[in-house]
């Protein structure tokens, strides 16, 4: 597959080790042959995890899986896991689908030693085919193996579909004297619609957020990141937006907004949320232009963000973009 014009000219970012989170990746041949496509993270207790999902009404099973997790105020004495396949989306898969999701979660649970709604999971890929789970729990024990702090690259790889580079952004933050690493990655290429697009998204930070605060920062920047990116205006049953804060860098915890820390960590998680939107943009299926639309004079940030995206999703307009021909009536 031909790497996207628009793809970053510096090919994957060098991301650094989060203190707190491993991972590693393998072949497990859920749908692919001969490339990586199962990822496993394993997180220390003491960590936060928080969650943004798509509200479709036909949400895959891992995608209510994770709701309900995080619906049970998960304890962070206790560690965590999440599990991401690519290749088949166990969506549109019923029962199958559910005893799919319940066996993954139980022996994630059993290999990794945390609780069983401690485990998050997702999945991406073909809609409507059950998901052949044996072959991804026959790797488990492969994957606690070969988990590492410097294994990011090759999980952001394993979570990819028809995606032609793989998506990682990194970030620094000093909160009172204290370095904080944040870094993250994602995949989406097609069905790109705010709610949220069909894409993964994993930001991980060694920061100590209160879950509660972490959640509302989360939900906010998705806002204003994930959730103002269009490609061609379709929307997914399994997008997932996931944050760890593990908390293993050596700072009292933030818990509450009104924190002066909370302000500058906001800061760079957004910035962090909006790179990697923005490479799921650049790698919109036969992608040739990324085009930003700004909106001015709008009574309030809904009715501004109505407009542009009315413009965004113009088959007009992006004939016009496209085209390269400057024709702003089909704008007006």
């Amino acid at each position: 597959m031909n790497r996207s014009p628009l793809a970053p000219k510096d090919g994957f970012p060098d991301l650094p080790p989060v203190g707190g989170v491993r991972f590693a990746a393998v072949e497990a041949n859920v749908r692919y042959q001969g490339r990586l496509d199962v990822m496993l993270a394993q997180i220390e207790p003491g960590a936060s995890v928080a969650g943004v999902f798509t509200r479709s009404a036909t949400r895959a099973a891992p995608v209510l899986w994770c709701q309900d997790a995080l619906a049970c105020a998960p304890e962070p004495g206790e560690g965590f896991a999440i599990l991401v396949n690519s290749g088949n989306a166990n969506a549109f898969t019923g029962a199958s689908g559910r005893d799919a999701v319940t066996a993954l979660a139980q022996a994630v649970a059993q290999t990794c030693q945390v609780p069983q709604r401690h485990v998050f999971l997702a999945s991406t890929g073909v809609i409507g085919e059950p998901l052949p789970h044996g072959r991804i729990t026959d790797k488990l024990g492969a994957l606690q193996a070969g988990l590492s702090p410097d294994g990011a690259k090759d999980a952001a790889h394993a979570i990819m579909t028809t995606d032609t580079f793989a998506k990682g952004a990194r970030g620094e933050v000093v909160l009172d004297g204290v370095p904080v690493t944040l870094m993250g990655f994602a995949k989406g290429s097609g069905m790109i619609a705010p709610d949220m697009a069909t894409m993964l998204v994993y930001l991980f930070t060694d920061a100590a957020i209160a879950q509660p605060v972490l959640q509302e920062m989360l939900s906010d920047h998705n806002d204003t990141t994930f959730n103002c990116i269009t490609v061609d205006s379709d929307t997914s049953t399994s997008d997932t937006l996931m944050a760890v804060a593990t908390g293993a860098a050596d700072m009292a915890p933030i818990t509450t907004r009104d924190d002066p820390r909370a302000a500058p960590f906001e800061a760079a998680l957004r910035a962090l949320m909006l790179d990697l939107a923005h490479q799921v943009v650049r790698d919109g299926e036969g992608a040739t232009k990324f085009v930003e639309i700004q909106v001015t004079g709008g009574q309030t940030d809904a009715s501004a963000k109505t407009i542009g995206l009315a413009i965004a999703n113009s088959p007009l307009v992006k004939t016009a973009i496209a085209g390269e021909d400057p024709n702003w009536g089909r704008i007006v």
